[in-house]
């Protein structure tokens, strides 16, 4: 693997007793799409999770839910449930996000040994993911305002071109929502990542920063499913970020 297989942020690598990446597609493609793959993709993971020093990864089948799940024990990916958001006490596993241009978010509350892991694209994120991940902690012992949180590589502002009708849609529910598009341009732009900081925030998280990738613009370390929609590509991979409480 090359050095650019994972990107950490400061505010949740200062934790010491929790471990988290943001894996690039250098780690390879982590989804498991086609029966063929299934051996490639599981060995992407266990390299992403030896490098977070865990034994093992787990993710949801995502659907761009709003749905949060609480992990007491692992599971088979066959099993897994369908939800967009991860939260555990439990140590020695990585809850890992997949993503291609969503927003991957991680949280954790060290004092209480408590983390999460959201998929936040913009249906998700409207819809409360980020707001239920943060629900689920506290029932678990987190509090908001310990809570530290980071939105990974997702598609950024200049690259989310966007029609009429989705902007309207969206300010529709909440004429607030305006301050997310740049409409300087030919189509309105839409600032996933800022719209995703915010319902952090709105959550009542202590702490909340950006790593600030672009997934769409930065090909040589993102997959990305716009890129390759425009490009007319049948297929693209996904990249994992992931978080865990140490054995």
């Amino acid at each position: 693997m090359t050095a650019e297989t994972v990107k950490r942020v400061g505010a949740l690598d200062a934790l010491k007793t929790v471990s988290h990446g943001f894996f690039t597609s250098h780690a390879q493609n982590c989804a498991y799409r086609t029966p063929d793959e299934h051996d490639a993709v599981t060995a992407a993971r266990a390299r992403c999770s030896a490098i977070l020093g865990v034994d093992s990864m787990i993710t949801v089948k995502q659907r761009h839910t709003p749905d949060a799940v609480s992990v007491e024990t692992g599971w088979a990916w066959n099993d897994a449930p369908i939800a967009d958001a991860m939260v555990t006490a439990r140590r020695g596993v990585a809850l890992g996000i997949l993503t291609a241009d969503c927003a991957p978010v991680l949280f954790a509350d060290e004092a209480a040994g408590v983390i999460g892991a959201a998929h936040a694209g913009w249906r998700g994120a409207v819809d409360g993911v980020v707001a239920n991940t943060v629900a689920a902690m506290i029932a678990a012992g987190a509090q908001a305002d310990r809570i530290v949180a980071a939105v990974g590589p997702c598609i950024g502002l200049a690259s989310y071109e966007v029609g009429p009708d989705f902007r309207d849609a969206f300010i529709a529910r909440d004429a607030a929502y305006a301050a997310y598009f740049d409409t300087s341009r030919a189509k309105p732009h839409f600032d996933l990542p800022r719209f995703v900081v915010d319902r952090v925030r709105a959550a009542g998280v202590g702490t909340v920063v950006v790593q600030g990738a672009d997934t769409l613009a930065d090909e040589e370390n993102f997959f990305s499913f716009r890129r390759a929609t425009l490009r007319k590509e049948p297929e693209y991979g996904r990249q994992i970020s992931a978080i865990a409480l140490a054995p």
